[in-house]
């Protein structure tokens, strides 16, 4: 993913994106298999806020009728997660980060039809276990 289509997603300037931590290095675990932590950066985030249009919401009212997935909230929820994993890792780039450990998501309702994503996670510095060793990527 070029720097520009990921700046155009980023709702808020944190930092100029200059990404360094790739997304397979972003774990729900505390730990990266076959490599070792060797700093701990600190907690990083990423939040979006976002609501509803009144037009999803008269299209999802219609879609609730005939029941089943109702495409215009999984679409805008997968993209507002998508979005604060996103400024997460920039966040986890700009404090030097290499990985993201222990990463989760929040949701909050903030009013109605407006809820905020939290996306954190443990910034960390890693280096291979076995640097002699090649890894399959």
């Amino acid at each position: 993913m070029s720097s520009d289509s990921m700046q155009q997603r980023v709702p808020y300037a944190v930092s100029p994106p200059r990404y360094s931590v790739a997304h397979q290095m972003v774990t729900t675990a505390f730990e990266l298999p076959n490599y070792r932590v060797v700093q701990n950066l600190g907690v990083v985030r990423g939040i979006v806020v976002r609501s509803r249009n009144i037009f999803a919401t008269i299209g999802a009212g219609l879609q609730t009728i005939v029941g089943g997935n109702i495409t215009v909230w999984t679409t805008l929820c997968e993209q507002t997660r998508s979005d604060a994993f996103d400024i997460m890792i920039q966040h986890a780039t700009e404090v030097g980060a290499n990985a993201v450990i222990g990463a989760r998501y929040d949701t909050t309702e903030i009013g109605q039809g407006v809820t905020e994503v939290l996306a954190y996670g443990t910034a960390v510095i890693v280096e291979p276990a076995n640097p002699g060793e090649s890894f399959r990527s």
